[in-house]
């Protein structure tokens, strides 16, 4: 099962002591007309958040603009999550995908993630796993968990890459090493039936183990399964 879509907003890049939270608006407000575009970003999250002054998307939108305009990746990032999301502007599609494809153009992974997922599930764009997997790969090698993951799944069925198991057990290690529970699942799967990797009953029984401690029900029935064969 693929991993979900991002949908959460980024928040502040400058933190903001609550007892100063009204004194700092109104320094930020100014700050962000004056065209300081971290303040322009951050000015939107407060608006996004509601934090100092009355939530109103709209006027986040309006200064995720302004901020992206000056090419500030997390406003671009947020402001595509609006325009797919419809909230502060009207759902564009388009929109949110021109303003994820500069957001990930700048390295930020999220924006490379949710191309992936976009082009992988055809959301307001004909679906492409190869243009998936080469913006899984970027977010993946930025370290991003899920990405490695649906990554992995794409080179274990061949969509978009040519299909190559031991690539697909790499990443599944590094999204298991990570903490990812259907990665361990997964990874613990190939070592029972030797694909990808070399066959390996005890590590597949640890990653199963892993998988179930951290809330996976499949990692907890390959447990039980690979223990009744030991018996």
């Amino acid at each position: 099962m693929l991993k979900y879509f991002y949908t959460a907003l980024l928040t502040l890049c400058l933190s903001l002591p609550l007892s100063a939270q009204a004194e700092s608006f109104e320094q930020l407000q100014a700050q962000a007309e004056q065209g300081d575009a971290d303040a322009q970003y951050n000015l939107g999250v407060l608006y996004a958040n509601g934090q100092g002054v009355k939530q109103d998307s709209h006027q986040a939108a309006q200064w995720y603009q302004k901020a992206a305009n000056q090419e500030n990746s997390d406003a671009q990032y947020n402001l595509a999550l609006l325009y797919a999301n419809g909230r502060g502007v009207k759902q564009d599609y388009q929109q949110a995908m021109q303003w994820y494809q500069k957001a990930a153009e700048q390295g930020n992974f999220r924006a490379q993630y949710n191309l992936g997922w976009i082009y992988e599930n055809g959301k307001g764009v004909q679906q492409d796993y190869r243009q998936a997997s080469q913006w899984y790969q970027k977010a993946a090698n930025n370290g991003h968990t899920d990405a490695q993951f649906n990554l992995a799944l794409l080179y274990a069925n061949g969509q978009g890459v040519k299909q190559d198991y031991h690539q697909a057990a790499q990443w599944y290690q590094k999204a298991a090493n990570n903490g990812d529970a259907g990665a361990q699942n997964n990874l613990g799967v190939m070592y029972t039936e030797g694909t990808g990797v070399k066959q390996n009953v005890q590590l597949a029984k640890s990653w199963f183990g892993k998988a179930c401690d951290n809330g996976d029900q499949l990692g907890c029935d390959n447990y039980r399964k690979l223990n009744k064969q030991g018996d």
